[in-house]
């Protein structure tokens, strides 16, 4: 084969994707009669929840990113590819990479989501989305280099234009990445930057629905509300963006906001691969499910996590993107294939929502659980602990909890590094493609 995977007689699972869904099927499987194939365009698995804190310098990126060739060290029967995926061909039972083709018995797409600009260019062109470690990154280094600029400047407007942050999408990661700007802005920059006059500094959350939290209930985002509120962040409801120049914000009632920086937390979409057909694709750009998460009209193809759309009565709308259905499929998927090589009954997949929660700084969070529902300090305790444990590696939860133990007792973060890949390396990179 092209990407050197040897032949055995075991059934070949190839998952694409590494992130929620696509690392617990592998993590799943392997221990049992199949050679599990994972093809993702990283070599590690990213935390997605917390991509906030790297941008808001309160955690490096290592410290969320796990190899996963150190999650399968001891799996003679998992091969990790790092490649990009050009196209499924169903048929052939091939996919083709930027490696070469791989065959499958079993194909798993897990490839996830990415940010959905909703058709609009200028926010496409102008805005910093956050769903990946490296846009984490370059955002942390965006927000820095604009208050390095602002100490320079003597123009006003001008220093107003690059402290001010205005979020689009008052989700969970809209509403955190705000809280966390917040306490930035009152804790640590006034003592980084004395030059500068924060009061100048103006954090704008723009948010379409009538209420912040829409996937948990009006009463935790109402409290969201006011904890965002009493950190000196000004909270737009039912206000549409319509345009972004890289300077100005216009919103639909033609008030405008001043920023050079605009973080995109409004939507996801599916991320697609080539190969599926177009009746399958629906809206979200995701992929049409049955019960057992098999893509329709394909007996060997299969779609987990938040690339699967799959029509309940519970959830006639698809279930929600979040870590908690992926996993739960997963598990729900690696079952069924034990049962296919045995030829058992498969099982449906049913999801058990285990509840929602958010944080909104020190302190501060709220907590939706199917019976009970409860915000403040023990909210915050319990985020932080379901987070830490979440999290793949026990050096990686140590870190993050020492990260967070020492900024909770010093109002502070260490990690304001601005950190730029060379113009050498640049170009190296541009021509090993």
């Amino acid at each position: 084969m092209p990407v050197n995977i040897p032949e055995t007689a075991q059934k070949r699972v190839v998952i694409i994707g590494a992130g929620f869904a696509g690392l617990r099927l592998a993590r799943k499987l392997f221990k049992h009669n199949f050679q599990v194939v994972l093809i993702d365009r990283n070599n590690y698995h990213q935390f997605q929840p917390l991509f906030y804190q790297v941008a808001t310098s309160g955690l490096e990126p290592s410290s969320i990113s796990f190899p996963l060739r150190k999650v399968f060290q001891k799996s003679e029967n998992v091969f990790i590819r790092i490649a990009e995926v050009k196209s499924i061909m169903s048929d052939e039972k091939l996919i083709d990479t930027t490696l070469g083709t791989v065959w499958f018995d079993y194909l798993v797409i897990a490839t996830g989501a990415t940010t959905n600009f909703f058709g609009m260019e200028s926010f496409e062109t102008n805005s910093i989305p956050m769903k990946s470690v490296s846009e984490a990154l370059f955002l942390r280094n965006t927000l820095l280099e604009n208050f390095e600029k602002a100490v320079t400047i003597r123009d006003e407007e001008e220093v107003r234009r690059l402290l001010n942050i205005v979020v689009v999408g008052g989700g969970p990661t809209g509403v955190e990445v705000c809280g966390a700007l917040a306490e930035m802005k009152k804790f640590v920059l006034p003592k980084d930057y004395p030059e500068l006059d924060f009061n100048l500094m103006n954090i704008t959350l723009v948010e379409a629905n009538t209420h912040l939290l829409a996937g948990m209930t009006e009463v935790a985002g109402k409290k969201a509300l006011d904890y965002l509120a009493n950190l000196g962040v000004e909270v737009k409801l039912k206000h549409k963006v319509e345009k972004y120049d890289g300077n100005t914000v216009e919103l639909e009632d033609q008030e405008n906001l001043e920023t050079r920086s605009l973080i995109w937390a409004a939507g996801v979409k599916g991320q697609m691969p080539t190969g599926i057909k177009k009746e399958n694709v629906v809206r979200g750009n995701r992929i049409k499910v049955d019960a057992y998460n098999q893509v329709d009209g394909y007996e060997n193809i299969f779609a987990i996590g938040d690339i699967a759309y799959m029509e309940t009565k519970a959830y006639p709308q698809g279930h929600p993107q979040v870590a908690q259905v992926a996993l739960q499929q997963a598990n729900c998927l690696a079952e069924n294939l034990k049962k296919m090589q045995k030829k058992k009954d498969l099982v449906q997949f049913k999801y058990h929502d285990k509840g929602s929660m958010a944080t909104v700084g020190r302190n501060r969070a709220v907590v939706d659980l199917p019976r009970l529902r409860f915000s403040g300090f023990p909210a915050w305790l319990v985020w932080m602990f379901v987070h830490l444990m979440s999290i793949v590696g026990v050096k990686n939860r140590l870190v993050i909890f020492i990260n967070w133990l020492w900024n909770y007792m010093t109002y502070d973060q260490s990690l304001r590094l601005i950190i730029r890949p060379s113009a050498k390396s640049v170009e190296w990179q541009k021509r090993q493609k």
